[in-house]
């Protein structure tokens, strides 16, 4: 940090296993990644090349050599996953993810339908080639997963070899965990949490008002994901207490 304050709560340090920020790139070119990363570096923890976006980006090896180049993990969008494993082309999405030395993986099934039995499957295959995050809940907004579905879906995806089970909220924040206003639904939300430790759930949170809600009933070190890439640094601030919304979250009130 650049000068000293006291009363800061104890932030993680990377390499995080938890109090993760994953980071969304939806499109930079390898320049915008470099200004990017020369910010924002050392606050993110996993990149994310959103949906199906590697497959039309150009200089793509170059992007992930350089964003791996700063320790930061990278991983393609469950979407492609999706894409490639309905046009049963499994072993060709492995054969990329080695080519392109990927070693983080995304399953989901928010746009196919999967049996679960078979989701954890691929899950299981996967966690033999690196660390696997599995995203639970539907992208279609009128689908809602009761509470109880969503603690069983993530408890047999994490049983079955995931490492973070990511909550499903798209990259507009409106669907899974969210209403479609992006309001959380708060009941959901604390269910899961009485029964899926806190520190193996990825909570997508693009919305600053999703952000501070996960801050204030998790604490600074929650993971948070499909934050853009030019919220990062505001989002680190707000962690600490250093941004309007957070300003008296870990102040010593007795003092």
């Amino acid at each position: 940090m650049n000068f000293n304050l006291n009363q800061l709560p104890n932030r993680t340090k990377k390499p995080r296993t938890h109090g993760l920020t994953m980071v969304m790139d939806k499109g930079l070119s390898v320049e915008e990644a470099r200004n990017f990363l020369s910010v924002a570096g050392p606050h993110v923890d996993i990149l994310k090349l959103g949906f199906g976006t590697s497959f039309v980006t150009p200089r793509l090896r170059e992007k992930i050599e350089l964003y791996q180049s700063h320790n930061i993990p990278v991983y393609f969008g469950g979407t492609l996953f999706e894409a490639f494993l309905i046009r049963n082309q499994l072993d060709e999405y492995i054969k990329v993810i080695k080519e392109y030395g990927i070693t983080y993986m995304e399953v989901s099934d928010g746009s196919v339908t999967i049996p679960h039995a078979e989701k954890c499957g691929y899950i299981e295959k996967l966690s033999k080639l690196g660390l696997v995050l599995s995203e639970v809940g539907s992208k279609d907004a009128e689908h809602i997963i009761p509470p109880y579905k969503w603690i069983e879906l993530m408890r047999a995806e994490l049983n079955a070899g995931a490492t973070y089970v990511i909550a499903e909220a798209r990259e507009s924040g409106n669907v899974g965990i969210y209403r479609g206003s992006g309001e959380v639904r708060e009941g959901l939300v604390q269910e899961i949490l009485t029964q899926i430790p806190e520190e193996k759930i990825i909570w997508e949170a693009p919305q600053k008002a999703q952000q501070l809600y996960f801050l204030e009933l998790v604490g600074c070190n929650v993971n948070l994901g499909n934050l853009a890439p030019h919220e990062v640094i505001a989002l680190e601030a707000m962690r600490i207490g250093l941004r309007g919304d957070t300003f008296h979250l870990f102040l010593n009130k007795e003092a």
